[in-house]
């Protein structure tokens, strides 16, 4: 478990800098270009920081790493920065306001509880399934797999 929070706090902490700098200090990052350069960042810390989570993982279990457990250390640290940066946004929502919330809603966006609700739901649930995504990937490529001249039952 420390493998999981150790990369998926590392992760939080680049949205976390993003946010502040850029977004809070700076006032930049709001429109589309800073949209989409967010989003690239965001996606690249989380691949590098499940890359090296499976790879220190297979280091401690002495270079033999099967794909279902770097699959599972790769979902664990996305659970980890999906709860983690879910908490920083509400911190985020409770100190700022609702400005960074209601950024992209649209004219008329609904509700307050309900923007929320949705912006949180999606962080959370975006994050896992990209995670399971690129977990799923590097494991491909990391991980050892049963081969057909494979004389272990699974």
């Amino acid at each position: 478990m420390k493998i999981a929070l150790k990369y998926g706090l590392l992760i939080t902490l680049v949205v976390v800098l993003w946010i502040v700098i850029v977004r809070l200090w700076l006032g930049m990052g709001g429109g589309p270009v800073g949209q989409i350069g967010s989003f690239v960042l965001f996606n690249v810390a989380t691949i590098v920081a499940i890359l090296f989570g499976i790879k220190e993982r297979k280091k401690a279990l002495g270079g033999e790493l099967w794909f279902k457990e770097a699959v599972k250390t790769g979902m664990r640290i996305s659970l980890v920065y999906a709860i983690s940066a879910c908490l920083f946004f509400m911190i985020e929502y409770l100190v700022a306001g609702p400005k960074l919330l209601l950024e992209g809603s649209g004219p008329d966006p609904g509700p307050l509880w309900q923007v929320a609700a949705m912006k949180y739901a999606g962080l959370l649930f975006g994050s896992l399934f990209l995670g399971l995504i690129y977990s799923t990937l590097i494991a491909f490529f990391l991980a050892r797999r049963l081969g057909r001249d494979s004389t272990e039952i699974i």
